[in-house]
């Protein structure tokens, strides 16, 4: 069963990359550094409220939408 910080990590990545956003672009945005970024999209660190409320504003999506894991990026 995969871990909270993969199944956000991947709902993330789909995400990111269904608006055609690069990891360097995004990081950018967010004022974070691209390493940060792929860490959390593999699951392996996860961000702090401050940085899901950037990420949410960065994806026009609310924070709670990022971890709905059952529906598929929109």
């Amino acid at each position: 069963m995969a871990t909270l910080r993969k199944k956000f990590g991947k709902r993330l990545l789909e995400i990111r990359r269904q608006r055609g956003m690069t990891q360097e672009r995004f990081a950018e945005t967010l004022d974070i550094s691209v390493d940060f970024l792929s860490l959390v999209e593999r699951g392996i660190n996860a961000p702090s409220f401050e940085t899901l409320e950037k990420i949410g504003k960065g994806l026009r999506v609310e924070v709670k939408d990022l971890f709905d894991f059952r529906k598929p990026a929109s």
